[in-house]
């Protein structure tokens, strides 16, 4: 194989990537971006590997999730603090229920870009630059130019971002933690179970290890990661953040994403959906690891509910045949997208369920382990992106606070009710649920299942009192 660089990539074919009109800006802004300090540290990418060692062999599990993409004007303290509030509960209700340990990776500070199916677009009967993220143009019609200043903006958004991160998660009270908030799951059957739980969150005085957090986004304009890859000792770190992946439609193993990240010691991600094949997939591990680091790679499986039986047994194959250890990790929403009859682009919370349970199924099966979840959400409690959950939002009610420019996510309700259902499908010494072997998937807890709550909104829509001690519930059904 040739001799690496962090240019190296630039002989290969390269998808998804924005074309710069201004090649003499674009080379400024690119030396600056160079000589800029980085954003994370070596180290803590170093640590995340090792945590995510731990997650491949079944000792810890991975919350990750955030927007689709970030928007340069959620860059505002409190968003930004409601936002790592939500991953960093959902990452406590998890290790509550399972007494597993979890890592949380927020989409956060860099997922400014998207691939767009094609690099232009028709609105209002003309075409113009397809929206690719606030990072290279924007949503207005006006600012559809790709414009390498922005990319500027990215790092200084992505900067401002970590900053106040950091300084919150290491100076807040336990309560952004502790404080989970089930008032709008009361339509769900378990709901004195779960009420229970959160009272039991409650009352707990967590660590710092709570509040750690590590940050990763799609690593899509390689130009913008050149220039915020260093090299460290004798190996190149990419700085803009801990974990970066590729996208399912830039994985190509002779093209020019895998190529850079073949050499970057970050702990990456890869995306796999149906169009990977198991030969494909061998191939891409012994590209990417050929020396079989544990915790280097993680495969974020993205089918769609009811194709997982079909897909993931034959990846999870492949993987055994190549030898080379992986993460796997169910990104539970890009798989399941559709447009509601009123146009919305939008994911029913059913589905996003029914692929969890679908994907543990098929690791328990085959003897794998599944070592996370990815999905995309907010923390704030009034969006309305997605369908159903126990808030009932229906078709009509997508419209009351849409606010994405990309791929719908999860609300706070959603979000909370997702780790629920999750952490009460997987083993939990505490809930009588049996431990797996070393290396074996675990068993179902043995704890009142969520599975039947998937089948439909109609029988949460009735909102029962709430249990002695607990303030009345507050439903956010929308309609």
């Amino acid at each position: 194989m040739a001799q690496w660089s962090p240019s190296s990539w630039t002989g290969k074919p390269a998808l998804q990537m924005a074309e710069w009109e201004d090649k003499v800006a674009a080379a400024k802004v690119l030396e600056k971006l160079g000589k800029l300090p980085p954003l994370v540290q070596p180290a803590e990418a170093d640590r995340l590997k090792q945590l995510l060692a731990e997650a491949g062999r079944g000792e810890r599990f991975i919350v990750q999730g955030g927007d689709c993409a970030e928007r340069f004007i959620d860059c505002e303290a409190e968003r930004l603090e409601t936002q790592i509030k939500v991953l960093l509960q959902m990452g406590t209700v998890v290790e509550h229920i399972t007494a597993k340990p979890t890592v949380r990776i927020a989409r956060i500070a860099g997922q400014y870009g998207k691939p767009r199916s094609k690099p232009t677009e028709t609105v209002d009967g003309k075409e113009v630059m397809s929206f690719k993220g606030d990072n290279i143009n924007g949503f207005e019609v006006k600012d559809r130019k790709w414009d390498p200043e922005r990319l500027l903006l990215g790092y200084w958004h992505s900067a401002a971002t970590l900053n106040h991160l950091r300084a919150y998660t290491a100076n807040a009270d336990s309560t952004a933690v502790t404080s989970v908030d089930v008032s709008s799951l009361s339509g769900l059957k378990d709901f004195a179970s779960i009420t229970q739980d959160a009272r039991d969150i409650g009352a707990k005085k967590p660590g710092r290890e709570s509040f750690e957090f590590f940050t990763a986004h799609e690593a899509m304009q390689l130009d913008f990661e050149q220039a915020l890859t260093r090299k460290v000792g004798d190996k190149y770190y990419n700085l803009s953040a801990h974990l970066v992946w590729i996208g399912d439609r830039t994985r190509q193993v002779d093209g020019a994403h895998v190529e850079y990240f073949r050499g970057i010691a970050n702990p990456i991600g890869v995306k796999v959906g149906p169009s990977m094949k198991n030969d494909e997939l061998k191939e891409l591990l012994k590209v990417i690891n050929p020396q079989k680091e544990e915790g280097r790679v993680v495969i974020i499986t993205r089918y769609g509910a009811g194709k997982v039986e079909e897909l993931l047994s034959g990846h999870i194959k492949a993987v055994k045949e190549s030898g080379i250890p992986v993460v796997w990790q169910c990104d539970a929403v890009h798989g399941n997208g559709i447009t509601a009859s009123n146009k919305y682009k939008t994911r029913k919370m059913d589905d996003i369920l029914k692929e969890i349970v679908e994907v543990m199924e098929v690791h328990k099966k085959n003897g794998s382990v599944l070592g996370g979840l990815h999905l995309e959400l907010t923390g704030q409690p009034t969006v309305t992106e997605c369908l159903g959950g126990a808030c009932g939002i229906t078709e009509e009610g997508l419209k009351r606070n849409y606010e994405t420019y990309c791929d719908p996510r999860l609300n706070y309700s959603q979000a909370i009710e997702a780790a629920f259902a999750l952490a009460n499908a997987m083993p939990s010494a505490k809930r009588g649920g049996s431990e797996a072997a070393p290396g074996e998937p675990p068993a179902p807890a043995s704890r009142g299942s969520w599975r039947g709550d998937v089948a439909g909104a109609e029988s949460r829509r009735a909102w029962p009192a709430a249990p002695p001690g607990v303030a009345a519930a507050r439903p956010c059904r929308i309609d």
